[in-house]
């Protein structure tokens, strides 16, 4: 009996540094319009959008200077989880999704959703 276990021929083979590259209309989904969010966008430049759950912060800075043509200094991101829902007798949940709320430069134009 040899001393290693024999290879999974099945299994999925993952380059060592490789990511999946997503174009910039794949990593920002839509932008989060709230009251909340208006307040952060016109004292902070602060900005929420929902975001691909495969995206990472610099993937999302890339995105939001590609597409509304700003400068951003800081992003940050939450992964947030379905919330639980019930018809009649079936039991689910919505969808997780993530957040990434983006800080803009000082000097940076605004970005206008309406």
């Amino acid at each position: 009996m040899p001393k290693t276990a024999p290879k999974n021929p099945f299994a999925v083979k993952h380059a060592g540094n490789s990511r999946l590259e997503l174009a910039a209309h794949q990593v920002v989904l839509r932008p989060l319009v709230t009251e909340k969010g208006m307040h952060h966008s016109s004292t902070h430049q602060a900005y929420a959008f929902e975001v691909n759950a495969l995206a990472n912060k610099e993937a999302i800075r890339k995105a939001v200077e590609e597409l509304f043509d700003v400068k951003v200094i800081q992003v940050r991101t939450q992964n947030r989880r379905g919330k639980p829902r019930r018809t009649r007798f079936r039991f689910g949940y919505t969808q997780n999704w993530k957040r990434a709320i983006v800080k803009l430069h000082p000097e940076s134009k605004q970005i206008d959703f309406f």
